[in-house]
């Protein structure tokens, strides 16, 4: 369905016509249109996609380990370090659940906004949720199967409407 590059190409077995290109799979990041027939290499895909974020997770644990011990060091108090990690612990759950949720569903655009600096502190949140989901499936690949598919029977029934007799339109055409 795409090189290698994750340039969309138009489905196999679609009947569009010039006038209505058919629809086009949306490419998925690190993964390129390799999730509609899974070929290409998706599988080697998904593995290194979830011991990325996987290795991605352990190191930024290990960044935020340091910064605690660094607070340790300090000597703020343990009031500062209980709010830092209860900062973080809140952050990184409600980072997960979001980047969860928008495996499913479109984000909203002003939400998303909203909450990027939220996002940005439970960066390992995101991160863990990412790696889940690479054991199933390429993150997102549910909701762009869902349009894809959506989009395909739309074009569909608009390339397959018959809209009266052939027949009259070359009279017409002819007169």
């Amino acid at each position: 369905m795409s090189d290698d590059s994750g340039t969309p190409a138009t489905p196999a077995g679609s009947h569009g016509t010039p006038d209505t290109p058919a629809p086009r799979p949306e490419p998925i990041r690190f993964f390129g249109t390799t999730w509609v027939n899974h070929d290409k290499g998706y599988t080697t895909r998904r593995i290194a996609a979830a011991a990325g974020s996987l290795a991605t997770t352990v190191a930024a644990c290990l960044v935020l380990r340091f910064a605690y011990e660094g607070l340790q060091i300090a000597d703020t108090g343990s009031f500062v370090n209980l709010l830092v990690v209860a900062m973080f612990a809140v952050c990184t759950a409600l980072a997960f659940r979001h980047t969860w949720d928008a495996f499913g569903n479109r984000p909203d655009p002003d939400r998303q906004s909203s909450l990027r600096g939220l996002l940005a502190i439970g960066f390992v949140g995101s991160l863990l949720a990412y790696f889940i989901r690479s054991l199933v499936e390429a993150p997102g690949e549910r909701l762009h199967r869902k349009e894809y598919a959506a989009a395909r029977e739309r074009h569909e029934k608009r390339t397959t409407r018959r809209s009266g007799n052939p027949s009259k339109k070359k009279r017409r055409g002819k007169g």
